[in-house]
């Protein structure tokens, strides 16, 4: 580890290139820079450069409306496909859709309405051809949650009804703007972890919802949390009607095996997808034929036969309702978002194409403003639908228009079938999807690579079972927002140290057999410098300094004079930051050291020389590298007297 150890180069140092301050520029030109890099990453408006008029407006349509980009090319045996994967999507849509809008306390028929229009809008204006446009239970459950805090859909169910299409609208509103406007990236705040926890909490939470369908309760908590759930439940032990509880767990056991088997044997993905319309379908006619409604089964009752109402002039624009439904809009419309989009690139990945993060949420949000004033609610696009769409060998989103009119279809001839379809193959249906959604090997996963991504996990799912599902979902924003502050306000700093027989310098607890240079601390700083971090590496700076002096104190080895900085990996600094260096260059010159920058980028330069930084530093005192840094410090130990004084750099300038 002594001078033996390293190479000391005595010829290189004044022929080491310096350090380079790009050019001044318009702050306007800036600006204009980093609004696109902010907003326009993908740079979509490079495809109308240098293009007519006309050709522009074409592409315009294109872009807006993918559907003119493919559907030149659309080719008969694409139909085959789409054909199959829809009418086996639409036999899963049916039935959840009537199962879902029970779960948010609407009537079963907004179920069907919400898989016919929105479906066909998407398909026009999504960028996915795997994505099965419905209703999905985690947002069908936040609806009944926040507008039952306001409204009993049972007291008022005409006010309620109308709040529901009034958050629809808001939330189409919302994603819309997000897209429009391209803030895409808001959603990323919801992060892997978050979505994990928060999914699993809101199916753990529909799963004790659905008790009181399996066990045929009339009465049940309008609270969501497990305590309350469990309460109503037990104290109503006398009201359990055990030939529901029969049909229930049967039928559940059903979904089950068949979902087990399309797993084990992905050619029939069919069993699985065709089991909850035929659970419904036997469901009716065992009622039908046992008249079990007589005995304590409950049953959908009559649904309305026709294609969807207008329902424009329903929406609530007056207070106090319009607070309410703006927050579940928002709220409904950032979970919708945050699956449908996760859900469309998951499996645009498996096939290899590319969808438009701002695209999609502008054709999510226009599918929701059209439903909200034709009798829909919030939809997006669920995982089991779209999983099921992709295994049926979908090409395109014509999948979604057979299936929309196959719900047509439906609406128009069929939905007096449904008159005798039991509320407990309903629960049953949706304990079977929600159990998809408890991914304990994702949250195992989480605890072997990243315990504090366990830990946002664990919480959010937490919050959701024994709180709420809005508490578990500001719980789990907060933790992650919290985590991506201490990423920026607790940022990594390391010592490096040389790799053996090389000019390479790395972190010396990553790589054990670097070498330390005697007389000089080498500090890596891992994220950029802002007023969020910048006191903290003041401190931590410091911190460094004394424990290499004391270290060398200790040892009797050659004491401390040059502590370089290695800014490789500071993107960015701000006033606060620069504030930070030349205070630790202030403690430095007191404690008789010098400090040394290397390799900082393009942003920094800019900045430290418009604020003089780079003047007090000194030019020479700024290297391209950290193998630079080093020699020019060992240059000055072994030519000039000891301490990295005035006079020192004023030798190095002369050689």
């Amino acid at each position: 580890m002594g001078n033996a150890d390293h190479v000391y180069p005595s010829t290189n140092v004044e022929r080491a290139p310096r350090v380079a301050i790009p050019p001044p520029q318009s702050s306007v030109k800036s600006l204009k820079y980093n609004l696109k890099e902010t907003f326009f990453p993908d740079d979509p408006l490079r495809q109308f450069k240098n293009q007519t008029t006309s050709r522009r407006f074409v592409l315009g349509l294109k872009y807006f409306f993918p559907i003119f980009d493919w559907a030149p090319s659309y080719t008969l045996d694409f139909l085959k496909s789409d054909f199959i994967a829809g009418i086996t999507i639409a036999s899963l849509a049916i039935p959840q859709g009537i199962s879902y809008a029970k779960l948010a306390n609407l009537p079963p028929i907004l179920g069907l309405y919400s898989s016919f229009i929105p479906p066909l809008v998407y398909a026009m204006m999504g960028s996915s051809r795997d994505l099965a446009v419905g209703t999905v239970a985690v947002a069908s459950l936040l609806t009944a949650s926040m507008l039952g805090n306001v409204v009993n859909a049972n007291e008022n169910p005409k006010l309620y009804l109308h709040l529901a299409f009034t958050a629809t609208f808001v939330a189409g509103v919302f994603q819309a703007s997000l897209g429009l406007l391209r803030l895409g990236f808001i959603v990323d705040f919801l992060s892997h972890a978050t979505i994990i926890g928060f999914m699993a909490g809101a199916a753990t939470v529909v799963i004790m919802q659905q008790l009181k369908g399996i066990l045929g309760l009339n009465h049940f908590t309008r609270s969501t949390d497990l305590v309350s759930v469990m309460r109503s439940v037990f104290t109503q032990t006398h009201q359990w009607r055990w030939e529901s509880a029969v049909l229930g767990f049967g039928f559940l056991f059903f979904l089950l095996t068949t979902r087990y088997f399309s797993k084990r044997k992905p050619k029939y993905f069919w069993v699985s997808a065709m089991a909850p319309l035929t659970s419904v379908i036997l469901g009716s006619l065992l009622v039908y034929l046992t008249h079990a409604e007589k005995h304590g089964v409950q049953v959908i009752g009559n649904l309305k036969k026709g294609l969807n109402p207008l329902s424009f002039t329903d929406l609530v624009f007056v207070s106090p309702y319009l607070t309410t439904a703006i927050k579940t809009g928002i709220i409904t419309g950032v979970i919708a978002l945050a699956e449908g989009i996760a859900v469309g690139r998951s499996f645009a990945m498996f096939k290899n194409y590319h969808i438009d993060g701002n695209k999609e949420m502008i054709a999510f949000g226009t599918m929701n403003i059209v439903g909200s004033c034709t009798s829909c609610y919030l939809t997006t696009g669920p995982f089991s639908r779209s999983a099921v769409n992709y295994n049926a060998g979908c090409k395109t989103a014509v999948s979604n228009i057979v299936m929309a009119l196959t719900v047509m279809v439906t609406l128009l001839l069929l939905t007096p079938l449904f008159h005798y379809t039991p509320l407990v193959v309903l629960s049953s249906i949706i304990i079977s999807a929600m159990l998809g959604l408890l991914d304990y090997e994702a949250a195992i996963h989480l605890w072997t690579v990243d315990k504090f991504d366990f830990i946002v996990c664990i919480s959010a799912y937490a919050g959701v079972v024994f709180a709420s599902v809005e508490i578990g979902l500001v719980i789990a924003v907060a933790i992650s927002v919290l985590r991506l502050l201490l990423f920026v306000a607790r940022p990594k700093t390391f010592i490096l140290g040389n790799i053996p027989n090389s000019m390479i310098y790395r972190n010396v607890e990553q790589y054990l057999n670097t070498s330390s240079v005697p007389g000089v601390l080498i500090l890596e700083i891992d994220a950029p410098i802002y007023f969020a971090n910048s006191g903290y590496l003041r401190e931590r700076i410091a911190r460094w300094v004394d424990d290499e002096e004391e270290k060398l104190k200790s040892s009797g080895e050659t004491s401390l004079q040059y502590v370089i900085l290695n800014m490789g990996a500071v993107g960015n600094i701000d006033t606060s930051g620069i504030s930070m260096l030349e205070e630790v260059k202030k403690v430095m010159d007191r404690r008789g050291l010098k400090l040394v920058m290397a390799n900082p980028g393009a942003e920094v330069m800019k900045k430290l020389n418009k604020s003089k930084f780079i003047e007090k530093i000194g030019q020479e005192w700024i290297h391209l590298t950290v193998g630079e840094a080093v020699e020019a410090c060992d240059f000055m130990l072994h030519t000039c007297s000891p301490g990295p004084l005035k006079e020192d750099s004023e030798a190095y300038n002369k050689v």
